[in-house]
């Protein structure tokens, strides 16, 4: 085990005036110490075995996300509402009560007469226009005085829209500014009295994200010392990696050990920093994203395929996160609600049929009913998918051993899918070990049908990437992890784009195509084309 420095080791490059100003701002010059374990157990395994690492660590970096977030949106919406209710009773008070003297209150109800500030009614259109201007989001958002004005103004316009047409326009003008700048002004004051709040009741090394920084030393130093990562920030700078050869001192590691100290560190953000060079980027954030980290760059240019940057505030200054080609939880939530619809419903309309293809399973030859055959799944886990019976039970492999053979040696076979490299993976045209049932089954597909028990029990989707098989997992590239990021499906993009028509690589492609455009009208457009192409058998080599 190795702590990290509080002082990250920064001797050699603290040494001039641009870091002379900022030394006051250290905060992580003296933090509570942060253990972050070495690491030298996972550099004896595999690549690909420390990537599978990372992508199981991403369900809980992404529960952390999404519970800050929940966290967040209640605290805000409460205090909102809280400080509305504080406001109505303010003005009630001076209005109906005059506790400040008569002449206050008439002149304000001449303004506010009463209703205008009806309780529910406004309390709705507040939360409606706090959340259509964006004023629950994250960092910055939730405190920006022009962005909390225009949600105030599209909350009071609400509900005096209508009575525009029964008391006239110059009062409602002089209503509508009154209300706004209070709403405004109570929003304001609000959102600071939570920071304060939050800062006093949740002490500064509590909740704050570990976040590793990557590229040049310098960089990375600089923008550990900005205002976006100081005291009182939702992050906790645990040290850097440097991209450049030999690594800056005070350095966790090089470049080529970013994925050893992600998997051991547990960081939850990593912020790209400095000039990388595009075969950098690219490492830097397929790992970090890999592993369900937050990723931020300081702001430049970002040019890459896949990821979607979105600029957000911390401390006043502009961030770029970078958006993974995955599903968000919203989107997880409802697919799998339509998921288990979908299924349910599914086996209910299929369950005669089950039952007559179980019948004439039995009947053309002995054996169970049911193939249970092992699938990688959502971040390399391993399960069986569940098939009807299409071979002689206890049939002997060699057939199978012929066929990896013939994928090779290009030798007479029915085309699929292909390997990794781009070569194409065959059928056998010819397979006596298929019975008569089964090979209607497959013909029509039919044989998938008992996926529906997989995808009720959460091991796989309608609509998704192919689970692949062991063999194939094995030989992934590393651009091919990204199919791992969601549930595998019964159908897909690739399924009603060719089928066995496409290369290996064509497939993974229109995979990560499928993750990238998600959508539940993608999902609904895949399922109805999934129809002919079962009933017609199209897609298939000749």
């Amino acid at each position: 085990m190795e702590t990290v420095p509080g002082d990250v080791r920064l001797e050699p490059a603290l040494e001039g005036p641009a870091m002379s100003a900022t030394r006051e701002r250290r905060h992580w010059a003296r933090p509570e110490p942060r253990v972050v374990p070495d690491g030298s157990h996972l550099r004896l395994e595999k690549s690909g075995e420390v990537r599978l690492r990372l992508q199981r660590r991403a369900s809980a970096n992404l529960r952390h996300h999404v519970r800050r977030a929940l966290v967040r949106f209640t605290v805000l919406l409460v205090a909102d509402l809280a400080s509305f209710g504080v406001m109505r009773a303010l003005v009630r008070a001076v209005r109906d009560y005059a506790v400040v003297g008569d002449a206050l209150a008439a002149r304000l109800e001449a303004m506010l007469p009463g209703g205008i500030l009806n309780g529910w009614q406004y309390a709705a259109a507040l939360f409606m226009g706090l959340l259509v201007t964006g004023n629950y989001g994250r960092g910055d958002q939730r405190r920006n005085p022009r962005r909390l004005f225009l949600g105030a103004a599209l909350a009071t316009a609400l509900p005096l829209w209508m009575t525009i047409w029964t008391r006239g326009l110059e009062p409602m003008l002089v209503q509508y500014a009154f209300v706004t700048l209070l709403a405004w002004a109570a929003l304001v004051a609000e959102r600071r009295v939570i920071d304060r709040i939050a800062g006093w009741v949740l002490p500064a090394e509590r909740d704050r994200m570990d976040v590793l920084f990557v590229g040049p030393g310098v960089e990375c130093i600089g923008a550990i010392a900005t205002r976006a990562f100081s005291a009182g920030t939702e992050f906790r700078p645990i040290g850097f990696v440097d991209t450049q050869v030999p690594p800056a001192a005070g350095a966790l590691g090089a470049l080529d050990d970013l994925a050893t100290l992600l998997a051991a560190s547990g960081a939850q953000a990593v912020v790209i920093c400095g000039y990388l060079t595009q075969q950098q980027f690219r490492e830097v954030v397929d790992m970090a994203l890999a592993g369900g980290c937050q990723m931020l760059s300081v702001p430049r240019s970002v040019q890459m395929a896949g990821v979607h940057p979105t600029t957000v505030w911390r401390g006043g200054q502009p961030l770029v996160e970078l958006t993974a080609p995955s599903l968000k939880g919203w989107q997880l939530l409802l697919k799998r609600l339509v998921d288990l619809l979908g299924s349910t419903v599914g086996l209910i309309i299929t369950a005669p049929l089950i039952a007559l293809i179980a019948a004439a399973i039995k009947l053309d030859s002995p054996g169970p009913v049911f193939f249970r055959q092992e699938r990688i799944g959502t971040g390399g886990r391993r399960f069986r998918v569940w098939k009807f019976r299409t071979m002689r039970n206890g049939a002997p492999d060699a057939a199978h051993r012929e066929l990896i053979r013939k994928m090779f040696n290009g030798q007479e076979a029915e085309a699929g899918h292909g390997n990794g490299n781009g070569k194409p993976v065959y059928k056998l045209v010819n397979d006596d070990r298929v019975t008569r049932v089964g090979r209607w089954l497959r013909q029509t597909s039919l044989d998938e049908v008992p996926q529906l028990f997989n995808v009720v029990r959460g091991e796989m989707s309608l609509v998704g990437p192919r689970p692949p098989l062991t063999y194939e997992f094995e030989a992934y590239d590393h651009w091919q992890f990204d199919r791992l990021t969601v549930l595998p499906g019964i159908t897909g993009l690739w399924q009603v784009s060719g089928r066995n028509l496409l290369t290996y690589r064509q497939m993974c492609e229109l995979d990560l195509e499928y993750v990238r455009r998600w959508s539940l009208w993608l999902d609904l457009k895949i399922l109805f084309k999934t129809i002919p192409v079962v009933l017609f058998n199209s897609g298939r080599a000749a």
